[in-house]
């Protein structure tokens, strides 16, 4: 008898040892994590009430921008933004003042796409011939210098006002194209 228990005692210990360590691996392993899972969809970081400036000393550019709330999403390159303002000021060129409740920008700012209530505004308030552009969607390209909707845009003026669905807007050249359903009124 005792030389049985001499035997199985050191199978016990190392069966024991085994599932041990076994326990062990399982216990401390980090979470598995699948392409579905919300970590992918969780922000990697957010920014709240901010605020920047980026200068082209060069030119004589200056572009602020300021945000109530910052999401960034690593996994697809995305910035979501909540109350955005955007004040562009460029030397022999109107004030640009951009308003809208939401912003996604993809990549490193080749696409902006604005949404919610969207004001632009070209000109300072109290110049005349200020231009408001009013509506709910606005992609814009900076590098091209161009804006772009398929919404239905209302642009005032003086005492025209403008609506149409969709525009296509060079800021480099100033040319302003409305895309379908264009209706004008002018009140004097």
């Amino acid at each position: 008898m005792i030389s049985r228990l001499h035997i199985s005692f050191p199978f016990v210990l190392i069966t024991i040892l085994v599932f041990v360590t076994l326990w062990l691996d399982r216990v401390t392993r980090p979470p598995e994590q699948t392409r579905d899972d919300d970590l992918y969809r969780n922000p990697d970081y957010i920014v709240e009430d901010f605020s920047g400036i980026r200068m082209d000393y060069e030119r004589g550019i200056q572009r602020k921008f300021a945000a109530k709330k910052l999401f960034h999403y690593l996994n697809d390159d995305v910035t979501q933004m909540e109350h955005i303002n955007f004040i562009s000021t460029e030397p022999e060129k109107p004030l640009i003042r951009l308003r809208a409740d939401h912003a996604q920008v993809k990549g490193k700012g080749e696409n902006v796409f604005l949404t919610g209530d969207v004001i632009a505004l070209r000109g300072s308030d109290d110049q005349k011939d200020k231009i408001t552009l009013k509506t709910n969607f606005l992609h814009l390209i900076p590098d091209e210098d161009l804006v772009k909707s398929d919404q239905p845009v209302t642009i005032s003026r003086l005492n025209t006002k403008i609506n149409a669905i969709g525009l296509e807007l060079n800021n480099q050249t100033g040319m302003i194209q409305l895309m379908t359903q264009v209706r004008a009124v002018n009140n004097k």
